[in-house]
């Protein structure tokens, strides 16, 4: 990955944080690192965490086509290594978002997108 894509990618990470926390989200981590993968934004809203892959690419397109399924397969076993370092219930509730950012910097997120 060259300097420019690293950029661009944390670039994005922060937009969509910043996204979520003008909405009222309360940003937890971001780049949170587990042995299992990693989480680019945990956020939570009321008593529910929001766990949100950021992919950046030219189109929402080519963004979304960027997540395979052995990603998700990571960012869900990071989201219970989350719940076991917050020392919080494996039954909380969650929602896994993917957030696209394309090229002008626009935000498509999918809601639910990881099941």
């Amino acid at each position: 990955m060259s300097q420019t894509s690293y950029h661009a990618g944390l670039a994005a990470e922060k937009s969509v944080a910043s996204k979520y926390a003008r909405c009222g989200f309360e940003i937890m981590a971001e780049r949170f690192k587990s042995d299992g993968g990693e989480i680019d934004v945990i956020a939570r809203h009321d008593d529910k965490l929001y766990f949100i892959e950021v992919k950046k690419s030219k189109t929402f397109e080519r963004a979304a086509q960027a997540l395979g399924a052995k990603q998700m397969q990571r960012i869900q076993n990071a989201s219970q290594y989350y719940l076991q370092e917050m020392d919080l219930p494996l039954e909380t509730d969650m929602r896994f978002d993917v957030a696209l950012v394309d090229a002008q910097g626009f935000i498509k997120v999918i809601p639910n997108a990881i099941h």
